[in-house]
């Protein structure tokens, strides 16, 4: 009798861990977009110089892109570098006067003033004339380039120069029926087709929306891709963990299965 009861028991605990471990399967549709992607822009108004990237340019994080006409710009710093040679000849003599005693505070002050001024001065003129020199925020590729030699820009009306994407990383915005909101968790798998390409991809679920949409009555979550052409998009089933012993396919197209009754 015993024997028999610790059979039934463990056929019972066996059959609980596999109604755990089936899962179900949820139809999503998604969209193709880039991991990062940023429209760029002077900040500083002038009249184009050059530009050394086109569409499809790969580039590193800190290329120059593009340049602005800053000779003005350039000829102030120097000046300023003059200056700040001869203040700091004036503020060390001043310095050695003072601890010699031979001059007062006030008047070694006046001379240790203008030698940081200038100092400060030449930073911001460095700061503003590195405002005429747009570079690449992270490693990607240019998508559209808009600006032209000799166009003029304005600090205060922004206007794209160029735009530019990761150049493999992608991420997959993926859409499925809310009423499904508790069953998909970060980790699920997602198996997915690029719409008009065969090829069977898989992912992960890494970051889930806080919010459904309203008007389409979906959830959005993220999957990381490589390598697919933004803008592509296509359809899949997110793989979940199941609630019932046997496994389903939510919301398949009926040509390929058949939807489980709520």
């Amino acid at each position: 009798m015993k024997k028999i009861m610790v059979v039934i028991l463990l056929m019972l605990i066996i059959n609980q861990q596999h109604t755990t471990l089936l899962a179900e399967e949820v139809y999503a549709t998604f969209t193709v977009h880039a991991r990062k992607t940023a429209n760029l822009a002077f900040s500083y108004s002038g009249i184009i110089k050059g530009y050394n990237v086109d569409i499809m340019s790969r580039v590193k994080k800190g290329d120059v892109l593009a340049t602005l006409i800053n000779d003005d710009l350039i000829a102030t710093t120097n000046a300023s570098k003059i200056a700040l040679k001869y203040a700091k000849s004036d503020y060390k003599r001043h310095k050695n006067l003072l601890a010699k005693g031979l001059i007062d505070t006030a008047l070694y002050d006046k001379f240790a003033l203008q030698y940081e001024s200038i100092k400060a001065k030449i930073a911001l003129e460095e700061t503003i004339n590195a405002k005429t020199i747009l570079r690449a925020p992270f490693d990607g590729v240019i998508t559209k380039r808009m600006i032209e030699e000799g166009d003029v820009v304005s600090g205060q009306m922004l206007k794209t120069a160029f735009a530019i994407q990761s150049e493999h990383a992608r991420i997959l915005v993926v859409e499925f029926d809310q009423k499904y909101n508790a069953d998909v968790k970060v980790g699920d798998a997602f198996i997915y087709k690029v719409d008009g390409d065969s090829s069977e991809h898989a992912g992960t679920v890494f970051r889930i929306y806080p919010t459904a949409n309203a008007n389409s009555r979906k959830v959005a979550i993220q999957v990381i891709a490589r390598d697919l052409k933004v803008g592509l998009f296509g359809e899949g089933k997110l793989i979940t963990s199941g609630k019932s012993g046997t496994p389903e396919t939510k919301d398949m197209p009926s040509t390929n299965a058949t939807v489980s009754p709520e």
